[in-house]
Order: C-alpha cells, then sequence, then structure tokens
C-alpha cells in the first residue's frame, strides 16, 4: 500500500512553504485552518446539491413540474458534477489545492448569482424546464471541484494519525449544509421564492471563496517536496484497480443515500402525509445523525485501524435498514389496527436508515486517498465522486419510474439491494 508522506508527521514549531521566490512560515495549528476551509467549502455546495432537493415539493410546485421532470432536473444537478469531477481532480494534481478551489468556488457563486436573477417563477412567466435543467447542470458543472482540492488540501496538512478523523470532519460538511439547506431553503422558498434561494447559496459559495484565498496554501515543503510532488509507488490511480474497486462500492453505496436525499420529502410528503415543517426536521435529523457518525467513525477506525472491516459493515447495516423500509411500506398497511403507528414509524426507521447509508464517507474517502498514494490524491478522489455523483443524475431519473412500477416499495427495495451488493466490493481487511 503506497504511503502518503509530507512534513507534518513531525510537529516542528514552525512549517516552512516553499513558494519558489519567498518562504511562508506556518504554525502547526495552521492545518485546522486548512480542515476549516475544506468544511466551509463542501458545506457551501453541500447547502446546494442537497438543500436544493430539499426544496422539490415547492420546486414541483412553483415551476409547474411533473414527477418525472423534477426527477430529470435533480438528476442534471449530479451529472454535472459527475462529468466534471476526473477533469477538476487531474487539475487539483497539477495546478493545487489553492487556485481549483478559489476558481471553482468563485464561478459557482457567479452562477447562482445569476441564476437567482434569471431562472426563477415571476409574475411574467415561469423557466421552463429545460432552462432550469441546463442551469442546474452548469451548477454541477462548477461545483464538482470542491471535492479533489479540499480532499488533497486536508490529506498534505495531517499526519497519517490524523487523516481518517480529518476527512470525516471534512465530510460532517455534506450533511452539516444539507442539514441547513433542509431546514432553510424549502421555508425561504415558500416566503421568498427562489431567487432568495439561490442568492444564499452563492453568498455562502462566494464567502468560502474568502477564506481560501485568505487561509489555502500548498502543504510545507521537507527534502524532496510537498504532497503534490512526492514520488508514488505503485500505479497510477486510473490503472490501480483497488482504486477502482474502491471507488466503484463508494458509488454504488451512495445509490441509496441520494435516493434519501433527492425523493425522500415527496416520500414524506405523498406517502406519509407530513407536512413541510415535518419534513424539513426528518431531512435535517437525518444529516445531524450523519455528521454525528461520520467524526465517530473517522476517530474510532484511526486508532483500530479497521477502515475496510468498517466499510463493509456499513454496507450491511444499510442494506438491513432499507429491507425494514421496504417491508413496513409493503405490509405495513394490511396491518389490523395500526396504522398510526405504521406512520409514526415510516420516519423514524427512514431516518435511520439515512444516518447508516451517510456515516462512512470519511473513512472510505481516506483509505482510497491512501491507497492513491501522494501525489495522486486529487485524481482518486474525483475518481470516487463521479461515480457517487453518476447516482445523483441516475437515481432522480430512475425513481419516477419505479414508482410507476413498484410504488414506494420497489424504491427502497432497489435501495436495500445496491447496499447489498456494495458490500462485497469494498475490499477484504488485509
Amino acid at each position: 500500500m503506497s504511503a502518503i508522506v509530507n512534513c507534518t508527521d513531525r510537529q516542528p514549531s514552525e512549517l516552512l512553504e516553499d513558494t519558489g521566490s519567498a518562504a511562508r512560515l506556518f504554525k502547526p495549528g495552521h492545518r485546522w485552518k486548512v480542515l476549516g476551509i475544506g468544511v466551509a467549502a463542501n458545506a457551501a455546495f453541500s447547502a446546494t446539491f442537497s438543500g436544493i432537493p430539499a426544496t422539490a415539493v415547492v420546486l414541483r410546485q412553483g415551476y409547474h413540474l411533473g414527477n418525472g421532470e423534477l426527477g430529470l432536473a435533480l438528476g442534471l444537478l449530479g451529472l454535472g458534477v459527475a462529468l466534471s469531477e476526473l477533469p477538476w481532480g487531474l487539475l487539483t494534481d497539477r495546478w493545487g489545492d489553492r487556485r481549483v478551489l478559489l476558481i471553482g468556488l468563485c464561478a459557482t457563486a457567479a452562477w447562482l448569482l445569476a441564476m437567482a436573477m434569471l431562472v426563477v417563477p415571476t409574475k411574467a412567466g415561469t423557466p421552463n424546464v429545460t432552462l432550469l435543467s441546463a442551469s442546474l447542470l452548469i451548477t454541477g458543472l462548477l461545483g464538482g471541484s470542491v471535492n479533489g482540492s479540499s480532499g488533497r488540501a486536508i490529506m498534505g496538512w495531517f499526519r497519517e494519525n490524523e487523516r481518517g478523523f480529518a476527512m470525516s470532519i471534512r465530510q460532517t460538511a455534506v450533511p452539516l449544509g444539507g442539514g441547513l439547506g433542509a431546514l432553510v431553503l424549502p421555508s425561504l422558498a415558500l416566503t421568498f421564492g427562489f431567487g432568495a434561494v439561490f442568492g444564499v447559496l452563492a453568498g455562502a459559495s462566494a464567502l468560502s471563496a474568502l477564506f481560501a484565498w485568505r487561509w489555502l496554501h500548498e502543504p510545507p515543503t521537507a527534502g524532496k517536496g510537498h504532497l503534490a510532488s512526492a514520488s508514488v509507488a505503485g500505479p497510477a490511480p486510473l490503472r490501480n484497480r483497488d482504486v477502482w474497486r474502491i471507488a466503484t462500492a463508494i458509488g454504488l453505496l451512495c445509490f441509496p443515500q441520494v435516493a434519501v436525499l433527492t425523493f425522500a420529502s415527496v416520500f414524506l410528503h405523498d406517502f406519509v402525509g407530513l407536512g413541510t415543517a415535518a419534513i424539513s426536521a426528518s431531512l435535517a435529523a437525518v444529516q445531524i445523525g450523519a455528521m454525528v457518525m461520520r467524526i465517530w467513525s473517522g476517530r474510532f477506525t484511526d486508532r483500530h485501524g479497521n477502515r475496510r472491516q468498517f466499510l463493509r459493515l456499513c454496507s450491511a447495516f444499510s442494506a438491513l435498514a432499507f429491507a425494514m423500509l421496504w417491508l413496513l411500506v409493503l405490509f405495513g398497511p394490511t396491518v389490523p389496527g395500526g396504522q398510526l403507528i405504521w406512520l409514526a414509524v415510516l420516519p423514524v426507521v427512514l431516518i435511520a436508515a439515512g444516518i447508516s447509508v451517510s456515516a462512512w464517507h470519511g473513512v472510505a474517502y481516506t483509505e482510497l486517498a491512501t491507497l492513491a498514494g501522494a501525489g495522486h490524491v486529487g485524481t482518486a478522489l474525483s475518481l470516487a465522486n463521479t461515480f457517487v455523483f453518476v447516482g445523483f443524475f441516475l437515481v432522480p431519473v430512475a425513481i419516477p419510474g419505479l414508482l410507476h412500477l413498484w410504488s414506494w416499495s420497489g424504491v427502497w427495495l432497489a435501495a436495500a439491494i445496491c447496499a447489498l451488493i456494495a458490500r462485497p466490493i469494498f475490499l477484504r481487511p488485509a
């Protein structure tokens, strides 16, 4: 297994970045600022790609969409990220974290601001589904810059026995941003319209760009160079079978997670009968639970060195949780006298399934980056996120068809099957 090496493995009182023409000194605690930037950047984009689907009910009504059109629009947001992740990752390994993250965040902020002004329903008319879908596709293309660049920065600044914890904290930004989006954006859309929604998201990306401009720099040098230029043993990530296996399993295990993020609000509204406040609270509970589990899992696997075992266990638990949800949807209505209990239990099981299928991200990305080796972290993380956001495209497009054929029982059974298949694809413990 290749190892990622940088000078933060020894913690001197001051760390030196060689910039060619000048030198910059950093205190050892600067790595926590880098981690904070990674959290801010990922939270800002997560509020976009998870928060906009949380407004699905309002979006469907405001833009006059059917379920199929809604699924297409939300799916294209994920497709944009899937198409751009790998190119952004290759650029990150070539240009460095700072430049790619700044370009991506600034461009995303500018585009969302343009959407707030031009792609919103007004008294004069409503944008058609083509314009909305194309706009969300471009949002995804620009936002694909965040994952690989921020992940490479964190892997470069932290020691080996801290990376799982640090990456898990970074990954809490996804449910953090998604939870804030689920709590705020639906009510914001109802009260002030989608101009306010896109404007707030643009502001979040711009603020993250400001943080990156102020504090994000390449990791300090040590001897032969920093992370991006360190020598790498073994094949490059795109020729490494183990990297492809983990990236594939990550993408597959994200399929059921995407089903929760994109259509849970529709399920809770149409099938369970919850209102906007209860739906927002349920989705926020999923995100908060995922944040807690991601931090715990990072620290736990750093201490015990059991990342691969943990990933396989998460897949099994997720499959079980979605299988329970499938059985409740399929057979719950037939239980005599239990209608109220059944309706109360469904959101709880959905929350548990959503947390279970969202708890493993930091551990998986750390294992993947370690396998890829020094100098290829951006490419490896972006490869995995390409698979993840293929799911963000395919799942919202597929769910309306599953609903037509098998109702919600078919959706949750498919989620359970995806999680079950992912388990043997994850590498066995060494």
